[in-house]
């Protein structure tokens, strides 16, 4: 194992190039170069990460967004952490779990399918989530996510983005259910769906209620798992999903289309409109950045 001193030297020399800023997408970035950094500087499987403040340092960017990048690798297994002895390596990267096919790259129809397949997937299981979570919850899980509600909160008041506090609020219903498997699948396709919930936290997001309407989703979803009541959080769940997508304008499927029972609950996606809400990705990240 390398010493904490070559550590140093090496995240130093990689990421001296890194600026500072927030988002989902610059947790992405510092994510892969920080498996980058594994890969190069030689670590093996139950190696110590450097401290948070080494990396907060080295990457120019909060703890906010070192956090993400560690979540994402965490949830695909290269990287686990021990309550009060910090991350260490799981697996080497790009040998621990599979991707779904990076968006960036795609045209704007063949983004917005597979957006609709991905929230097909939200649907089926993070409602199963919820069902457990208001069955299984602690309170210590409860506290994660007021944690997290509570942040979004701040941020509707400040009109700021809070796309990874979104994210980190869905992490903690997932775990809440105290399975572990469905956590870490839950947590690694939540990090791959980041770039879904830029639009309701960007300027036009908080200017349109996007993000009022979330967040008050969000919150009968936590008092419905707080209260126990299974039924009501999987309800919840389902709606929120669906008026998340319908937000979105994604391209309509059968669960979409008026298949559950649950549509529209939340009172969300009746009053926007899919087809006026359809947005282009690309244009959202250039509008986060002038601001």
């Amino acid at each position: 194992m390398p010493d904490s001193l070559s550590l140093s030297s090496s995240l130093s020399s990689s990421f001296s190039s890194c600026s500072g800023g927030g988002g989902p997408a610059l947790g992405e970035t510092v994510a892969h170069d920080l498996e980058r950094w594994i890969v190069r500087a030689g670590l093996a499987a139950g190696d110590r990460l450097p401290s948070e403040k080494l990396l907060c340092e080295r990457f120019g960017v909060s703890r906010a967004v070192i956090r993400e990048a560690i979540a994402r690798l965490k949830a695909e297994g290269v990287i686990t952490t021990r309550q009060g002895a910090g991350a260490f390596i799981a697996a080497l990267p790009g040998r621990s779990s599979f991707r779904f096919d990076r968006l960036q790259q795609a045209s704007h129809d063949e983004r917005h399918a597979a957006m609709a397949q991905m929230f097909e997937l939200r649907y089926l299981i993070e409602r199963g989530a919820a069902e457990l979570a208001a069955m299984r919850r602690t309170p210590a899980d409860l506290q994660r996510m007021q944690a997290a509600l509570e942040r979004m909160e701040r941020a509707l008041v400040r009109r700021t983005d809070a796309a990874i506090d979104d994210d980190l609020f869905h992490v903690a219903v997932a775990e809440a259910s105290h399975n572990p498997q469905l956590a870490r699948f839950l947590a690694y396709m939540g990090r791959q769906l980041s770039d879904t919930r830029v639009p309701t936290w960007s300027r036009t997001g908080h200017a349109a209620g996007w993000a009022r309407v979330a967040h008050e989703e969000h919150c009968r979803l936590y008092s419905a798992i707080e209260r126990g009541d299974a039924g009501q959080a999987r309800r919840l769940a389902e709606a929120h999903i669906l008026d998340a997508a319908q937000r979105l304008g994604l391209p309509a499927l059968p669960w979409l289309a008026g298949g559950s029972e649950t549509g529209n609950m939340a009172g969300g996606a009746s009053g926007y409109g899919a087809a006026a809400l359809s947005f282009d990705m690309e244009q959202t990240r250039g509008e986060q950045s002038d601001g």
